[in-house]
């Protein structure tokens, strides 16, 4: 393994994940039609702003669906390459992680809150932006299929949060609970942009019975269905994304060493000590997380 593929968490360069593929113009190529898929449609989704607003919902959904999932399909599978194989057996739970909490919270609580990208981040924090991305896209569309359709239409936010979690911890942002919940702070803002005009156009406002009950009261307040939608994506996705950062930094440092120990990525979210009691300048070092 070569210095390069430590630091950056991607897994080995000559060994970039299954397949053993060591071209990654196809990933790139695939990773790049997918996002401009997910874009295309996103604007499109600002730009016909379909009037019906969640009455007639059939044919502005199946061109939406349609976009989302394609462009989530093709992301997915530039995406896969980059992930680290060692990672690849924690998906699977990390997926059901976010389906069971977001089908509580969304459908069975007055929490105007989501809490489905909770698996995502963890895998972010674990093996990198990559994975990450990869986590949150899967998700979503075997979310979608299974049981709520409508999730496929916000598979590129979920792809946003996993990578931005990647992100971050390369940055050392789960060092320290307070940088957690900052920046986890700080991606929600993004994040509730991305999801705000697909919620208020064609879904009608907020999909949970928490997040469609605070938008159901600005409405009676006074503001349009954009608007009310947007204001509530933005407080409910800035807080939600704050509280699972801060999750995903307790479940790391909970973490036994022989568990964290193979996730090499994860080196970034360790605490870092000084070392005293030398004649030589005091260098910081990573810490050993502890033990079972």
């Amino acid at each position: 393994m070569t210095a390069h593929s430590r630091q950056s968490g991607q897994g080995p360069t000559s060994t970039v994940g299954p397949g053993q593929n060591r071209n990654r113009t196809l990933p790139l190529t695939l990773t790049l039609l997918g996002t401009l898929i997910v874009i295309g449609t996103y604007v499109a989704v600002l730009l016909t702003q379909p009037a019906n607003l969640g009455i007639d919902l059939g044919h502005t959904t199946l061109w939406v669906m349609l976009g989302y999932l394609g462009g989530g399909i093709l992301l997915a599978a530039g995406t896969l390459p980059l992930v680290p194989r060692s990672v690849l057996a924690l998906i699977p739970v990390a997926i059901a992680l976010n389906i069971v909490i977001g089908q509580v919270i969304g459908n069975y609580t007055p929490v105007p809150l989501y809490l489905d990208s909770i698996g995502t981040v963890l895998i972010g924090v674990l093996a990198g932006p990559a994975a990450g991305a990869f986590t949150g896209i899967i998700s979503n569309l075997i979310w979608g299929v299974t049981l709520s359709p409508s999730v496929i239409a916000f598979s590129s936010g979920a792809a946003f949060i996993g990578a931005a979690a990647g992100w971050a911890a390369r940055l050392g942002v789960f060092r320290t609970p307070w940088t957690a919940i900052i920046v986890g702070a700080i991606a929600g803002v993004p994040a509730g942009a991305i999801g705000a005009p697909v919620a208020a156009y064609v879904f009608g406002g907020g999909l949970g019975a928490g997040t469609g009950g605070v938008v159901a009261i600005l409405q009676a307040a006074g503001l349009e269905m954009f608007n009310a939608t947007f204001a509530q994506s933005m407080v409910s996705d800035i807080v939600d994304k704050a509280l699972i950062f801060a999750l995903a930094y307790v479940v790391i440092r909970s973490l036994p060493k022989r568990i964290i120990s193979r996730y090499e990525f994860a080196a970034h979210s360790r605490p870092r000590v000084t070392k005293t009691g030398s004649s030589g300048p005091v260098k910081p070092v990573e810490s050993v997380l502890p033990t079972e």
